[in-house]
């Protein structure tokens, strides 16, 4: 038990810790994520040996991941009945690099909300890592019906990825794709009945966002974002995943919920060669004050019990010590992404805040 302590949290107090045993965890995920989602099966996954991995290794390691998360997605979003309201449409832009980028559009249809237009727009960037998944995948679809259903118009991206079934395309290619779309949306705000734009997006796609803010500011059209509102998310990059600073112990206090090595296998598959390991473009968590002056009102909401907690918060207090608008919000007793789409079913009272917050986000920004 030496360099343990009983009065810290979680493995930092008990390194025998568990899900099932962490007395922070709200009972509703413990049995969602050990019978429905088979919680410890993707961490078991092989991905080499960490730095030493080849680029094919992790690129298996990305096809398995989502070959076993795909059916549990279906399994669970397939239970629930559609959400009222909400109408949904493709539109398919070019990309700055040439490439064709599907936009998934998902807008209120009842008379009540239309009679209001225009209405909030959110650019949703979706999570995965950066490296995995669909913005047309279930889980993504009903969280845009439900942003939707709030009385916001939604454009998904489906920028490409790393790895996976939309791969494989490094930095900055999926960024290039988020950029593209928001910029596509500000132009056509009068058509999509837009009144101003929040990007926003979970865990990788919280990453995707915020450095889609960056990118605007140093570019110099970040007046067309309104706001930025990441959930979880992904900011750091390996070196810190391999080695966690001081300023980052939830990576030590919370690695029961998420293995390390996968942590640094979606960074080194983002980014392989780490030529970016600096670049705020590519991990926010690098941004300086610089970087960050003149930058829109920011949310950034963590989980308590995720390995990413710190970076969101850190990033947070970095962005309230440039003078940037921030709220800082810490969903407690929920695991990373235990507030928004994995959830919708187990802890309904918990993620219906976490939507209502984006709406009410959005809806004071002008």
């Amino acid at each position: 038990m030496s360099g343990y302590s009983p009065k810290l949290p979680g493995l930092l107090g008990d390194p025998n810790l568990t899900l099932a045993t962490d007395p922070r965890i709200d009972p509703r995920l413990v049995e969602v994520m050990t019978s429905t989602w088979g919680y410890g099966e993707l961490d078991e996954l092989a991905v080499g040996d960490g730095p030493g991995s080849s680029h094919e290794e992790l690129l298996e390691y990305f096809a398995a991941y989502e070959a076993m998360s795909d059916p549990m997605y279906a399994k669970v979003f397939g239970r629930l009945p559609p959400a009222p309201g909400v109408t949904r449409r493709t539109e398919v832009i070019e990309g700055i690099d040439g490439n064709e980028i599907p936009l998934f559009i998902h807008e209120p249809a009842h008379d009540g909300v239309e009679a209001q237009r225009p209405l909030p727009g959110i650019v949703h960037t979706h999570g995965g890592g950066m490296g995995a998944f669909s913005a047309n995948d279930p889980q993504y679809r009903r969280w845009k019906d439900e942003l939707a259903a709030r009385g916001m118009v939604v454009v998904g991206v489906e920028f490409r990825n790393s790895a996976g079934k939309l791969g494989n395309h490094v930095f900055p290619a999926g960024l290039n794709d988020c950029a593209g779309a928001t910029r596509w949306t500000a132009a056509n705000k009068d058509a999509l009945g837009i009144s101003h734009i929040v990007v926003s997006g979970e865990s990788g796609g919280g990453n995707l966002c915020l450095a889609t803010a960056l990118k605007a500011r140093r570019e110099g059209w970040i007046d067309q974002i309104a706001g930025v509102y990441a959930y979880c998310p992904y900011l750091a990059g390996p070196g810190a995943y391999d080695a966690p600073p001081p300023e980052l112990m939830s990576l030590r206090e919370n690695a029961h919920m998420a293995a390390p090595g996968m942590l640094a296998a979606f960074g080194k598959i983002y980014d392989p060669d780490g030529d970016h390991a600096r670049n705020p473009l590519a991990w926010p968590y690098r941004a300086t004050a610089a970087d960050l002056a003149g930058l829109p009102p920011h949310t950034i909401s963590v989980n308590e019990l995720d390995p990413l907690r710190d970076e969101g918060l850190v990033y947070a207090r970095k962005l309230m010590a440039a003078g940037v608008p921030t709220i800082s919000r810490t969903v407690n007793g929920t695991v990373h992404g235990g507030d928004t789409e994995v959830m919708v079913g187990a802890m309904p009272d918990v993620y219906g805040a976490t939507i209502r917050d984006i709406h009410g986000f959005a809806a004071s920004l002008s």
